[in-house]
């Protein structure tokens, strides 16, 4: 035996138990060892039933995804070969009883689907969540899955990639029973000796091609919804089909081809790029385990408005003490209400319960003083962005704060050691950029001032990650990472309609693209009023070379601030969606002609080039500067805070798969086309001669 995987005879019974730490994936040793403990067990006389179980917190959480990232790179990957594990375990002439508990996910679910029988702990959780990486199940999940649930449940669990909870395991056939008590001890009492259930025997769920072509399509639709632009839910699908249409081998080696085809593919490169990406954003340049983090229980925040009052939902979900203070009543009772009607949303779709939300919204203090902000680990700062109120607020703070006491500003775009020298303690102050609406977006921009302490930076890492949150830490230049690129691409954006085409027109042609959502619906949905403000406050920081966006001025003049008027580049009803609206294309054609700028039209590959590669260009300036510290940081930035699609890795990850000297070259034409704000960066032009990318570059650096 190897010291993975470890046999141990209780009576009859034989307990198998990985323990492969921290998550006892599927390395090389573990499927050997599972081959080997299983082949003793049948060949020991005194041995009438198996029990496979994982020590630690998880059964088996999958596969090694180091493996799969070089698998998906082309480069020699030690992929588990569960092929033949799996046949042993369902060929055992002794009942095998799978005890799961923890995180049972993709290879993990699939060793546990060869068994006969599952059992699984109450706080369990089961899943294949390959199409996160850009892949399918691999080692037979899609032909055992459907025979054990059926093939809408598969379809629905490999498209989606969504664990379940042990209750819709037992209802849709996927476990036998859930443990309440010791998980070994009931896995044991489980079977009698001699009861076998192959899973691959077990056709009767499985229905007929033709029966189930509606299910097929509704899959498909499912996955373009959910995935859009996205390959492996499609192949997932297919795979599931082939589980129904052929014998059960066949069907394994049609799965095993349509994994190869997927995760040789660019969106499985980007996917996982973007899975170790989030997990790099933590290693940070004098940032250790020895780095004392502060510990955070209260939390003051100064300012209830749309960003405050998400920001104290994040807190106060995370089970903190909330401090929620605004300057006038009106403006903390509309806080507090817009807290509660959110909280109802997620009552009513069943995300929470009205208890929940009680011990919540108990958690959360409005108030219109500073009492109690003496005793607060943490103050976040987010009111209005504007460096007077924003000094004035940190001066007073600084006043009361206790000494160790974090002070955090929400800004989006200022200055932050400017911020820091109102007060008396410029290392205690960070940027914690939280992204809108703050409850649900998962991006929280860590700006590290001139002077913030690497304890105060070691914090609000944790801070970040107490919230279920990506922190990703930034240097202090205008707008940081992801607003300074954001300019740029949105400023291309207003060129572009300015020039012939129409919002509706180059937010289709970013939406197709991918994007979460285009950018003029993004402008309405922020408010114009607030990009006017940020402009003016910023001016020349921001806007490179002669040329003025013209027409967002003009909405803002006739009071068009988007959604929060029913008007902006779009008019909404009362379902908020963006209707086109033929007197802003007007405006637009008008001040165009005033200003003589000469029309033409743009096809969709030129729309993306002008504002993608924008984003592409600047974000090369920001790593080469050091404001970011890896091309990687980027690509988190804009999948979670931006809606950059993850099937493309992140704008840096793009650029590698489209080729550094094709966006070199564009670059230089859009230069020698409209100037200076075109001019390309050094690290892109060097990268491109090279024939290096980003990604290696930050190989380099590491």
């Amino acid at each position: 035996m190897n010291l993975l995987v470890t046999l141990e005879n209780r009576g009859s019974v034989a307990v198998v138990t990985i323990d492969n730490p921290p998550v006892n994936a599927l390395s090389p040793g573990v499927p050997e060892g599972l081959s080997d403990a299983v082949a003793r067990a049948n060949a020991d006389a005194g041995v009438e039933v198996i029990v496979v179980i994982g020590a630690g917190r998880t059964f088996i959480a999958g596969a090694d995804i180091k493996e799969l990232e070089f698998a998906a790179w082309g480069q020699p990957a030690k992929l588990p070969a569960l092929h033949g594990v799996l046949a042993a375990i369902e060929n055992s002439a002794k009942p095998v009883v799978m005890a799961l508990h923890g995180t049972t996910l993709g290879g993990g679910l699939e060793v546990a689907m060869a068994g006969h029988f599952r059992v699984v702990a109450r706080d369990g959780v089961m899943g294949q969540p390959e199409v996160n990486l850009g892949i399918i199940p691999g080692a037979e999940g899609t032909q055992r899955l459907p025979r054990l649930v059926g093939v809408e449940k598969a379809i629905e669990m490999c498209v989606t990639g969504k664990p379940i909870s042990p209750a819709d395991a037992l209802a849709a056939g996927l476990i036998d029973a859930i443990i309440d008590g010791n998980l070994l001890d009931s896995a044991i009492a489980f079977v009698r000796p001699g009861v076998i259930i192959r899973t691959r025997d077990r056709d009767d769920k499985l229905g007929t091609p033709e029966a189930n072509a509606p299910l097929y399509a509704a899959g498909r639709v499912l996955a373009a919804k959910v995935r859009r632009g996205a390959i492996a839910p499609l192949k997932a699908v297919e795979a599931i089909e082939a589980a129904v249409a052929l014998p059960f081998d066949e069907g394994c080696r049609c799965e095993r081809e349509l994994f190869a085809e997927c995760v040789a593919s660019d969106q499985a490169r980007a996917l996982i790029h973007a899975f170790f990406a989030e997990r790099g954003v933590a290693k940070v340049p004098g940032i250790t385990k020895e780095t004392a983090v502060h510990p955070i229980a209260r939390v003051a925040i100064i300012g209830a408005g749309t960003m405050g009052g998400g920001i104290a939902m994040a807190c106060t979900n995370a089970g903190l003490e909330v401090l929620l203070k605004d300057s006038t009543q009106e403006s903390l009772d509309r806080g507090i209400e817009t807290i509660r009607r959110n909280y109802d949303v997620s009552v009513k779709r069943g995300r929470f319960t009205s208890e929940g939300v009680a011990e919540r919204m108990a958690r959360i203090h409005p108030q219109l003083d500073n009492a109690g902000f003496e005793s607060a680990d943490l103050i976040i700062e987010a009111a209005f962005e504007d460096m007077a109120i924003k000094k004035k607020i940190f001066s007073e703070i600084d006043a009361i704060a206790a000494p160790g006491c974090i002070l955090s500003t929400n800004t989006s775009t200022l200055d932050i050691d400017e911020i820091a020298a109102s007060t008396s303690r410029p290392g205690s102050v960070v940027g914690l950029h939280f992204f809108s609406p703050a409850n649900v977006m998962r991006l929280v921009e860590i700006v590290r001032g001139k002077a913030t302490s690497n304890e105060v930076l070691a914090t609000a890492l944790a801070f970040a990650k107490k919230l279920s949150k990506v922190g990703v830490v930034a240097g202090n230049c205008t707008g940081f990472i992801g607003n300074r690129m954001m300019f740029p691409y949105m400023f291309e954006a207003q060129f572009l309609v300015e020039e012939g085409t129409t919002p509706e027109q180059v937010d289709r042609a970013l939406t197709d693209f991918g994007m979460a959502m285009g950018i003029f619906a993004v402008d309405d949905m922020a408010g114009i009023d607030v990009a006017w403000r940020v402009r003016k406050a910023l001016g020349h920081l921001i806007e490179k070379g002669p040329r003025k966006p013209l027409v967002q001025d003009r909405l803002f003049e006739i009071g068009r601030y988007g959604q929060k008027t029913g008007r902006g580049w779009y008019t909404y009803g009362a379902d908020r969606k963006a209707t086109p609206d033929p007197e802003v294309v007007a405006l637009i054609r008008s001040m165009a002609a005033d200003a003589g700028i000469p029309q033409r039209t743009f096809t969709v590959e030129q729309i993306v080039e002008r504002t993608v590669y924008a984003l592409i260009n600047e974000g090369a300036r920001i790593l080469e500067e050091g404001y970011a510290l890896r091309a990687a940081d980027i690509d988190v930035i804009y999948i979670n805070g931006y809606g950059f699609p993850a099937r493309l890795g992140g704008p840096m990850m793009y650029a590698d798969q489209v080729g550094l000297a094709k966006i070199a070259a564009r670059i230089s034409e859009f230069h020698a086309e409209f100037g200076e704000r075109w001019t390309p960066a050094p690290l892109l032009m060097r990268l491109a001669a090279e024939g290096r990318t980003f990604r290696v570059y930050d190989a380099e650096r590491a």
